[in-house]
């Protein structure tokens, strides 16, 4: 059954009842990474290996996000800051006791490359909010992994224009 979630803003990322940050750095540049995720949502199967589809609706405004074993979420994109942060909030999910949900990718330069940290921003049920905080290391692994493919993935060759794939 699909819900409507709090329409929550940009500021819940500090102010949600829970919040679990995660942050990993990898060599890829901020301009590739901040593309990977904000302009190339298609591409977020490819490496982020929880995700079945993502899909940009509403002309680039929003997402619709399929993971594996049938959670849906229905995003609107809250901040776009090339190279810097892009965050999104859940709309709609069939995902349940969830109440509000905001997710943000902040990254920062580094002499090596990106620093890539994740906020996972809930509000939920006391129940929810357990189960989440037992399911941290779980989260926090996916989360690496994610990043870790996604270093190798803009790290490959990249096809020429014109060049068959």
């Amino acid at each position: 059954m699909t819900r409507r979630l709090s329409p929550v803003g940009l500021d819940f990322v500090e102010s949600a009842p829970l919040r679990l940050v995660f942050s990993t750095d990898m060599s890829a540049p901020p301009k590739l990474v901040y593309e990977a995720l904000a302009e190339d949502v298609a591409g977020w199967p490819s490496w982020f290996a929880a995700v079945s589809s993502a899909t940009p609706t509403h002309e680039g405004a929003g997402r619709e996000v399929r993971l594996k074993g049938g959670v849906f979420f229905r995003e609107t994109i809250v901040a776009t800051e090339p190279e810097e942060r892009y965050a999104y909030r859940v709309d709609e999910t069939n995902a349940p006791a969830l109440q509000a949900l905001l997710e943000e990718w902040r990254l920062t330069a580094t002499a090596t490359g990106t620093r890539v940290r994740w906020t996972f921003a809930v509000s939920g049920p006391a129940a929810l909010r357990v189960v989440l905080r037992l399911a941290r290391a779980g989260l926090g692994l996916s989360f690496r992994s994610a990043v870790r493919r996604l270093d190798r993935r803009l790290a490959g060759p990249t096809p020429r224009r014109g060049a068959e794939q």
